[in-house]
């Protein structure tokens, strides 16, 4: 980047990130207080020259500043990219984003001199963006939306490493409700609202595109193992580990939302350099809004068409050594054995379901009862009961735990329990 001070001294600079916004604005990271900020402050024109990293062909583009943004969608997602580039360099202690400066981009010329040939796209978009969308609407439950969406996104678009998480109903984390491509699954683990590319994300409600190599959860993963194994580990905080690649290389992460009300974020990695793209970024965020109003339909329509709970016999006990199950109401934390299994309201879900179970022999429950039943304590009316459920279901399995939950009609599920159990708590 070059700029020139009011009596015409010139100065070039290197510059961390260049953010496209629109066909006539860009916006470069603000980090020092250096030369290049004095001298746009005094004089507001600047020539940028940008290299295509993959033709290596350049660019040269004439600016003006307009403004510099330090808060919002567009501030996050660059300052998100750049602690991705400070992690790779090893200077996340020393870059810092102060800013994202705004310029209007009032001519564009390309730099004479030989590049490469600009790849030819490996699949058609639009064309895999159609064939998800008609996939993803024939599913009529949450379990077989999110398997389509995920398997749509390894078959259609290339992308072997994905996960959904949903936003709980209190807006302080995300939940982990499906997964592809990895050796453990995390369904049940956890991140911050505002933590990482994923929490950022849907704090901002704004897609966030990294092209390079970022370390942050390979080093707190690799934290969290090296201290399970020394002293420290009964101060460790129970927790399902967050699925990933060790090395991901590139990242995005894209919220769902529907009627402008966020529901969770796809996320999907790579373990190679640039591969995701703008296109990538536009087909991804269509295929969240998507999957987004697919949630919504799916639980209105299981809210208004829940089937009664059929009168049933007791079901027969089975026999043998109980499994002990305790239960902690802090945090409504459930163990199996010495295992632990859930927490939070999918915790509180279960601890029902065998409460009623061991008390009053039921094996049957709707939706509706189980949403409002004040022993669960749901945050909301609207909370998603189906993605809770389906969480809890698949963590069961995952475990091969003798209690499963099943789909047992519309808007109704069955509990399954296949050894003598003893509660505790």
């Amino acid at each position: 980047m070059a700029t020139a001070s009011p009596d015409g001294e010139p100065n070039v600079s290197y510059l961390s990130q260049v953010q496209y916004i629109d066909s006539e604005h860009v916006a470069l990271t603000y980090q020092f207080f250096n030369r290049t900020r004095q001298n746009i402050l005094a004089n507001p024109v600047a020539t940028l020259t940008l290299t295509d990293p993959r033709t290596a062909a350049q660019y040269r583009l004439s600016l003006k500043y307009l403004r510099t943004e330090t808060a919002g969608p567009l501030f996050e997602s660059m300052k998100a990219k750049l602690a991705g580039i400070a992690s790779q360099t090893g200077m996340s202690g020393i870059f810092r984003l102060l800013g994202s400066d705004i310029y209007k981009v009032f001519d564009i010329q390309k730099v004479p001199g030989e590049s490469l040939p600009l790849p030819p796209p490996e699949r058609n978009l639009l064309t895999s963006l159609r064939v998800a969308g008609e996939k993803l609407t024939a599913c009529s439950d949450l379990d077989s939306l999110l398997n389509e969406t995920l398997a749509c996104l390894e078959t259609r678009f290339g992308i072997s490493h994905t996960m959904v998480m949903m936003l709980d109903q209190a807006g302080e984390k995300l939940y982990t409700v499906a997964s592809r491509g990895y050796q453990s699954s995390g369904v049940g683990s956890e991140i911050p609202l505002g933590h990482g590319v994923i929490g950022v994300a849907a704090r901002e409600c704004t897609p966030i595109r990294i092209g390079h190599m970022t370390s942050e959860y390979a080093y707190s993963r690799a934290i969290r193992e090296s201290a399970e194994q020394s002293e420290w580990a009964n101060a460790l905080e129970t927790e399902i580990p967050l699925p990933g690649l060790p090395e991901s290389r590139s990242q995005l992460a894209v919220p769902i939302t529907a009627c402008r009300k966020m529901l969770g974020v796809l996320y999907v990695e790579s373990p190679l350099d640039l591969r995701f793209s703008y296109d990538d970024e536009d087909a991804l965020v269509t295929l969240a809004g998507h999957l987004g109003m697919a949630i919504q339909l799916l639980q209105g329509a299981a809210e208004a068409s829940e089937d009664t709970v059929p009168v049933t016999s007791a079901p027969s006990m089975p026999a043998g050594t109980p499994l002990v199950i305790r239960h902690y109401a802090e945090n409504n934390s459930i163990f199996l054995g010495e295992d632990y299994l859930i927490k939070g309201v999918a915790g509180s879900i279960l601890w029902t379901l065998l409460r009623d179970y061991v008390e009053k022999q039921r094996t049957e429950f709707t939706n509706r009862e189980l949403r409002l039943d004040p022993r669960i304590k749901l945050p909301d009316v609207s909370d998603n009961l189906e993605a809770r459920l389906l969480l809890l279901s698949r963590r069961l399995d995952e475990r091969n735990a003798q209690i499963r939950i099943e789909k047992a009609g519309r808007g109704r599920v069955r509990l399954k329990v296949e050894c003598p159990i003893q509660l505790v708590g």
